[in-house]
């Protein structure tokens, strides 16, 4: 072989080398300091593994019954799991598998205090359902008994916006109205986490609230500023754990009903 051809030859191996060399280097990472060779198995890990929950099973109408490690608040047989706000026993009207708002008793909230938590709880508008704005199938489901998520009846019904179903009571307005007519069962999820506080009873991380209604969000994670009053503006005070509680409203309309209400502590 001349030496023409031989440098030839010589040049087109060394390239082939390099191309190869350089499409082995693209299969290589490395760690941060650029020296230690990574593999897929450095980045996974297989403890500690998460618990089994068995979910529940779809309801008629909406909704789904209650996964294995959730507490059960209602379950259509009675009010065990709560008491009246104002002392004694709730008595509000159970009767097929549901619990109907009793306007002359008030207020009822649960026995158990609660922090972080997952709650489900449905409720229904009458199908008679009277009134306008505020006055029509009003009610409300409170954060430790301070921070309400507005229930009302939205459908076709014009009221203000931050006193819409869905709401953070006067604070935050719902993303969207996500309701059924009456006569239908409306279901919420709601996901909280309770505040902590300073020394002084203000806010070190804020209350914070997801909310969605008939598997539509309503609620991103707002932050919630504070009680929920009906006049004036919100307010910090501080506390510890606290009940969910369910409002009778004073309107004049036809009462409510709730059923399947299921709590999960995070």
């Amino acid at each position: 072989m001349n030496k023409s051809l031989f440098a030839i030859a010589a040049l087109a191996l060394l390239t082939t080398s390099s191309v190869v060399v350089a499409q082995d280097k693209k299969q290589v990472t490395t760690g941060p300091a650029g020296n230690e060779l990574m593999s897929p198995g450095m980045s996974e890990f297989y403890k500690p593994v998460p618990p089994v929950v068995v979910p529940g099973t779809d309801l008629a109408g909406g909704g789904f019954t209650a996964p294995s490690d959730a507490i059960i608040l209602f379950d259509g047989k009675d009010l065990s799991a709560w008491e009246s706000v104002s002392g004694g026993p709730a008595e509000w009207n159970v009767h097929d598998g549901v619990v109907t708002v009793d306007k002359k008793k008030g207020d009822i909230q649960t026995k158990q205090k609660f922090t972080d938590y997952q709650l489900h709880i449905e409720w229904q508008v009458p199908e008679n359902i009277t009134g306008e704005s505020q006055a029509r199938g009003n009610s409300g489901v409170f954060m430790q008994g301070m921070y309400e998520i507005q229930i009302l009846d939205c459908y076709n019904n014009t009221t203000y916006t931050n006193g819409m179903t869905g709401s953070v009571y006067k604070q935050s307005r719902p993303l969207v109205n996500a309701m059924r007519k009456p006569g239908e069962w409306n279901v919420y999820d709601i996901i909280y986490t309770a505040p902590t506080f300073k020394e002084d009873g203000s806010y070190r991380t804020w209350p914070t609230v997801t909310v969605i209604q008939n598997g539509v969000l309503l609620q991103n994670h707002t932050t919630i500023l504070g009680t929920t009053e009906y006049i004036g503006f919100p307010q910090v005070k501080a506390h510890g754990a606290g009940p969910i509680l369910l409002q009778s409203h004073g309107d004049p309309s036809e009462p409510i009903s709730f059923r399947n209400i299921w709590i999960r502590e995070l």
